[in-house]
């Protein structure tokens, strides 16, 4: 399977710059896996396509201010530094910008009360770092941190929050989990109120979720890992939905991933810790039987996952359908739910 088979043409137009207002108020396209049928919806009629003792499982990780501009104190040189994981309470996977000049032992500024120091180099051309401060690091990163919107967004966000879900509360994303950005609070009550389990898990999105593959042959592309989190509760409650016989309905592609990743038995653990885990054609899904997502870059291991659950051939006439009707597509877009 080649990376090419993932092309597809999209008008730069359609490339949704600014969230829809309401959340609930972008558009919602259908996809049956069965019957290859496609419904034209609002996000809002989400609920009608639901049943009593169907479990959707969010993603609450939190977006946090990623970026830090720092300068080097002894040349003054301008150096960009993305965080990625934390590996210890002060110990950070990070990108560094330029990095060929980021050696161990480097240490950069970002004002007064905040300094890192180069300690390593990782085998996906990233940097490890250890941070000094004085006070709580959270709050630091609040004060001087920026929040990282994807390069294809060219517009100035107004509100921060909403390039965060309503549910967000573990902070350590460098990225949003944009299927849950469709949510209001209220119709997350609307979906709970008809019997509907809401379910939590937690993975911190970073590079492995959004960094291009590089292989022309994706069977050779090997994701970064990722730190996830899975409730006792919400394990669960995801198994006892199987053992009824009702379906498990992932919230966004991280939600698979995590879900994927800890059940790989056919039963979904209560566990934390790091996944890799990379899903495309021909993988068999172990938990997870439909996904609300939103539209993917092409060429993207996203594009590769959905095309998994659904098949290459539909979710490629989705896509052409969706160019067709104008929708909306990306971080900001348009929703899809793969039934």
């Amino acid at each position: 399977m080649l990376v090419s088979d993932f092309d597809y043409y999209l008008p730069e137009e359609l490339i949704a710059q600014q969230p829809i207002e309401p959340r609930d108020r972008s558009r919602l396209l259908v996809l049956d896996r069965q019957t290859g049928s496609i419904d034209h919806k609002e996000f809002y009629n989400l609920p009608q396509f639901l049943q009593p003792g169907d479990t959707l499982v969010f993603n609450d990780t939190r977006v946090i201010p990623a970026r830090l501009l720092g300068v080097k104190p002894e040349t003054g040189g301008k150096v960009e530094v993305f965080l990625l994981n934390r590996t210890t309470k002060d110990e950070w996977e990070v990108l560094v910008k330029p990095g060929k000049r980021a050696r161990p032992g480097t240490v950069i500024a970002f004002g007064d009360n905040l300094h890192c120091q180069v300690i390593d180099t990782t085998g996906f051309g990233g940097r490890v770092v250890r941070f000094s401060y004085q006070g709580v690091f959270e709050e630091i990163l609040d004060e001087l941190g920026e929040t990282p919107l994807p390069p294809y967004i060219k517009e100035q966000l107004t509100d921060k929050e909403r390039y965060q879900t309503v549910y967000a509360r573990e902070r350590g994303s460098a990225a949003a989990p944009t299927a849950g950005l469709h949510f209001t609070r209220e119709l997350m009550e609307k979906i709970k109120s008809m019997g509907v389990n809401l379910a939590f898990v937690t993975l911190h999105v970073g590079l492995g979720t959004f960094r291009p593959v590089t292989a022309e042959d994706i069977t050779e592309h090997v994701m970064h890992r990722e730190y996830y989190s899975v409730p006792a509760a919400t394990a669960d409650i995801v198994n006892k939905t199987l053992a009824a016989g009702k379906r498990v309905i992932a919230v966004g592609t991280t939600a698979v991933r995590t879900l994927e990743s800890a059940g790989s038995t056919g039963q979904l653990e209560a566990k934390s810790g790091w996944t890799e885990i990379f899903i495309y054609p021909g993988y068999e899904f172990k938990i997870v039987e439909a996904l609300i997502t939103n539209f993917h870059l092409p060429k993207s291991t996203l594009l590769m996952l959905i095309s998994a659950l659904a098949g290459r051939e539909l979710i490629f006439k989705a896509y052409r359908e969706a160019v067709e009707q104008r929708y909306r597509f990306f971080s900001f877009g348009d929703a899809m739910f793969i039934i």
